[in-house]
């Protein structure tokens, strides 16, 4: 009897290779032959799971996704009900950041896409669609009557640290005393972060 095969766990294996390839060599080296050689099958079964790169990467963006709101989900479940907006912002940021390997791996993914979608607008919808409920969401946790521009700030500045944490300008200490700093800010007056929760 021939063994079934899982299509998404097949896509999801060649999307890994290609998170693989684009953070191990960069996005130039991303091709359908070089993710099937990291995959260990075929290039015409990447062709048969992705006709196209833009699928490829659409897909592989959709796996990073994923992964940090699985990140964000579990550190917001720990902070229990009802976390004042401040720190609910700040753990948010901080399981998106590129802090550890898995999410540096993420990043670099996340980065590389962003630069391919550079050059290729019509690809760039998905992330279109996330940075607008991001910042709408971000707007709805800030004080004031500017909490639309300072979400839109906050969301630059969050990509911004993970660029320079991802090309080494920036180590985890110091993004993370920039955030602070930033979060001081946009919540003047009111109170900091313990010391045990940074």
């Amino acid at each position: 009897m021939p063994k079934k095969v899982d299509p998404l766990e097949r896509r999801t294996r060649i999307a890994d290779a290609l998170m693989r390839v684009a953070a191990d060599q960069g996005l130039e080296a991303v091709s359908l032959r070089h993710v099937a050689a990291a995959a260990g099958v075929s290039a015409g079964m990447v062709q048969h799971y992705f006709r196209t790169k833009d699928e490829m990467m659409a897909f592989a963006l959709g796996v990073v996704r994923d992964r940090a709101q699985a990140r964000v989900s579990a550190a917001v479940a720990r902070l229990g009900d009802a976390p004042p907006p401040r720190l609910l912002l700040r753990t948010i940021i901080t399981a998106v950041l590129p802090l550890d390997d898995e999410s540096i791996a993420d990043g670099r993914v996340a980065l590389a896409f962003l630069a391919y979608t550079a050059v290729r607008p019509a690809a760039a919808s998905p992330l279109r669609e996330d940075t607008a409920q991001m910042t709408a969401f971000f707007a709805g946790l800030l004080p004031g009557p500017g909490a639309a521009e300072a979400a839109a700030g906050l969301l630059a500045m969050m990509e911004g640290l993970g660029v320079y944490l991802l090309g080494g300008h920036y180590d985890p200490q110091r993004a993370l005393a920039a955030l602070d700093a930033h979060l001081g800010l946009l919540f003047a007056g009111s109170p900091g972060i313990p010391s045990s929760e940074r």
